[in-house]
Order: structure tokens, then C-alpha cells, then sequence
């Protein structure tokens, strides 16, 4: 069973998906990672995110998906584990303009698909477009929203645990300029699937949130699909 997780940053999609997988035993899908490995290749080329530019570096350019038990799953960029190089405000600010590319998100969406079919047990993916684009007609979509501060507010405190000090309204700009660039897109924009749970994540905690889409997935699952 594939479970469609969508969102805007810091709504807790990765989190909670992770979560939601490993309750359930599944597979865990991190796409949002995948866009950071090909920003991370448009950096280090010092390539500007053009449609030119993604036609010169994607023919070379490999992103493979590392699962690990019991821990996150591993990234890698042309054979090289870039989990860690990927985290940094430069790498996310790239994933949000690459991912507009329609040749990266076509060789990215080809390659979500791939790794679905290759665990039929169950995959939980998480992105910006899994149950509008990727996986259109997945039995549970879902869609985790929370305010503007909030989101921003959880960034701040994630850039704190690494060590850096940010400005939270330098912070809050920072993702609604992101939001915005991520919504007006022409392909593959940000929205919610017609039929996707709304699921306010704004003043509730990461247990609720696992506990509330798991109520979902059971509720729309088929018998004995959990």
C-alpha cells in the first residue's frame, strides 16, 4: 500500500512519515532528500538551476535511495553518501528551485515510482506533490499543513540543534519565499489532492500527528492491508 504524505516545509511531513512507517513496517521514502542530492549537484558544478543546465549535468548525475533498519534512510549522489552534505540552508534553498526543472522532477518522480514498486509491502512517501503527481491514485493521501510562525518557528529550532543561530524572521521570509516559489510552479506545484485528509499539525505534537495518520491509513485501508 503506498501512503502520499504532502506539505509545505515544516509541517512535519519527514517526521511524521518516518514514524507512520515504522509503526506500520514499511518502507520510508524521503523525496524532499532526493531534490537536495541534485541541488547539491547543481552547487557543486557552480551550475545555475536552468532548464540549460539540468540538460548538461542530469545524463551523468545518479541519486540512489539507501534504506536502513531501524535508522533514517541514507542518500547517495553518484556513489557517495551525501545524508549529511545535503541539511545545510544552501542545499534547501537549491532543492526548491531544482525541483521546479521539469527534467529533474520527471527523473525524480521516475525514480519515486521505482522504489515504490520494489517494496509492495508498503511504502509512506512524503513531498510537495505524492498524491497529485507521483502517485495520483494512492488509497491514503494526506496532507499536513501548520501556520507560517510555527513552521518557521520549528526550523529555527532544527538549525539550533546543528549549531546555527537564525533570525526567526529572517527565517519565517525565508520559507514564504519558498512556499510561494514552490505553489506557483508550473509543474508539479504544491496543493493539496482533492482527496487528501487535511491534518493541522500547528499546536499538536509529533505523537499525535503519528497517531492521527495512522487512524487515517486505517480508516481508508482496505481489510488486512494494516
Amino acid at each position: 500500500m503506498i501512503i502520499a504524505i504532502d506539505g509545505p516545509a515544516g509541517s512535519g511531513k519527514s517526521s511524521t512519515a518516518r514514524a507512520v512507517a515504522e509503526a506500520l513496517g514499511y518502507l520510508y521514502i524521503d523525496t524532499g532528500a532526493m531534490y537536495r542530492a541534485v541541488a547539491l549537484a547543481f552547487l557543486l558544478a557552480d551550475a545555475p538551476f536552468t532548464d540549460e543546465a539540468a540538460a548538461r549535468l542530469l545524463p551523468d548525475l545518479e541519486v540512489a535511495f539507501w534504506p536502513q533498519a531501524e535508522a533514517p534512510p541514507r542518500i547517495a549522489l553518484n556513489g557517495e553518501d551525501v545524508s549529511e552534505a545535503i541539511r545545510t540552508e544552501a542545499v534547501g534553498d537549491g532543492a526548491s528551485r531544482v525541483s521546479a526543472l521539469r527534467a529533474v522532477r520527471e527523473k525524480m518522480v521516475a525514480l519515486q515510482r521505482r522504489l515504490a514498486t520494489q517494496h509492495p509491502d508498503g511504502v509512506v512517501l512524503d513531498g510537495r506533490d505524492i498524491g497529485t503527481v507521483v502517485f495520483p491514485d494512492a488509497p491514503v493521501k494526506i496532507f499536513l499543513t501548520a501556520t507560517d510562525t510555527v513552521r518557521a518557528q520549528r526550523r529555527c529550532e532544527e538549525l539550533r540543534q546543528r549549531g546555527v543561530v537564525a533570525a526567526l524572521d529572517d527565517v519565517l521570509a525565508d520559507l514564504r519565499e519558498r512556499d510561494h516559489r514552490d505553489r506557483t510552479r508550473a509543474t508539479s506545484p504544491l496543493r493539496q489532492a482533492d482527496d487528501a485528509v487535511v491534518v493541522d499539525t500547528s499546536h499538536q505534537p509529533l505523537a499525535y500527528q503519528v497517531s492521527r495518520v495512522l487512524d487515517i491509513v486505517r480508516e481508508h485501508a482496505s481489510p488486512g492491508a494494516v
